[in-house]
């Protein structure tokens, strides 16, 4: 059974710690993404998997068989690097054809099975090209078409769309999707790209110096993030400093600088503690005047930013108490709504806002990604 298990797994390069003391399974059959920045660990867990380099400390069991000490070509692992790491002197359907050859198919077979990877990543045509004779998207999609072609059951990916244009990249998402769940292949897909691990992943796991911050499926990491780091990094949000100035049994009372104030329905925290609140920017409202004064969550401010994201516009808007707060709202509805330098309400809603505790190193060391 091609299920991955790492208990306890440490890596060290030198006195750098990649990965530090990691615990993760992976089912037999998942489509698993592993997310996180540069130098978050990602690739070196991939590594780990692949038998490419060897743990520090901690148990890698592929199945129900410690593989340790197991050589890379033992593991039944197709590993796909970010440096393609293809054959210089071997045409693209002969670099795709030898891990089909490698395992003991026919030449006519093993062309067969190249030739239908090639087709899929859209390199038939390039077939008797050379990879030095090859955009470095192509060498990616060559890559890929290699990996998949190789026939085993555990598929690691590192970056496989990184190098693509925009509309490649998200059509070969799906299939790669689809390739997985038609062969029944366990697949690790490291990213940095959220929209990516979002649309592909039956489950997310988010990576931060070597540790896993958050796991579990897509729209719970995206709606229920356990740390201000994920809650930055999967999706976009805005930040609020304050501390909490009263508890009821409804929720909590937030001030924030310059006297503003926001309820929300966090009851957890301790009247006095310092806080920081969170709201994804889709879940923001803007509004061009209030009905109410005395309705609460209503934040006065100014239109400061305005740009077209493709499906979405994305305001910026001043606070009068000097916050800045960032709204996206779907281009068919928000297309000229608001001007730069318009006095607005930013309207936020009680059960939208997710309140953490402060971080001891500051909000915008926690946010750094890097």
């Amino acid at each position: 059974m091609p299920s991955i298990r790492l208990v306890n797994v440490t890596k060290r390069y030198g006195k750098i710690v990649a990965i530090k003391n990691l615990s993760l399974t992976v089912n037999d059959g998942e489509y698993l993404c592993v997310l996180g920045p540069t130098g978050s660990g990602k690739t070196t867990l991939l590594k780990l998997i692949a038998g490419i380099i060897k743990p520090d400390e901690g148990e890698i069991y592929i199945g129900d068989k410690l593989v340790n000490n197991l050589p890379p070509q033992e593991r039944n692992v197709a590993y796909v690097p970010q440096q393609y790491a293809l054959f210089p002197h071997l045409t693209a359907i002969d670099n795709v054809a030898f891990g089909p050859l490698s395992k003991g198919f026919s030449r006519n077979e093993a062309y067969k099975i190249s030739m239908r990877m090639l087709e899929m990543t859209r390199l038939a045509w390039r077939a008797n090209s050379f990879p030095h004779e090859l955009s470095g998207g192509m060498q990616q999609r060559l890559a890929l078409a290699r990996g998949l072609a190789s026939g085993a059951k555990i598929l690691l990916l590192d970056e496989p769309l990184g190098a693509l244009d925009a509309r490649l990249r998200v059509e070969l998402r799906y299939k790669l999707r689809e390739i997985a769940e038609e062969n029944n292949l366990t697949t690790i897909h490291v990213t940095h790209d959220q929209e990516e691990a979002m649309v592909v992943a039956d489950r997310i796991v988010v990576l931060r110096n070597g540790e896993i911050q958050q796991e579990g499926p897509p729209p719970q990491v995206y709606n229920e993030p356990k740390n201000i780091f994920v809650a930055h990094f999967v999706g976009e949000a805005n930040f609020f400093e304050g501390f909490v100035a009263e508890v009821d049994l409804h929720g909590s009372w937030i001030q924030l600088r310059n006297g503003f104030v926001l309820r929300v329905n966090e009851t957890s925290k301790k009247v006095g503690e310092k806080v920081v609140v969170m709201i994804r920017e889709e879940k923001t409202e803007i509004i061009k005047r209030a009905k109410r004064r005395e309705e609460i969550n209503l934040l006065p401010g100014t239109i400061r930013e305005v740009s077209l994201l493709g499906d979405f516009i994305s305001y910026s808007v001043l606070l009068d108490n000097g916050d800045r707060v960032n709204s996206r709202i779907p281009t068919v509805r928000g297309m000229g709504r608001f001007k730069v330098g318009e006095k607005v309400y930013v309207r936020l809603k009680p059960g939208d806002l997710r309140v953490y505790s402060y971080p001891p190193q500051g909000l915008y060391r926690e946010l750094e990604v890097i």
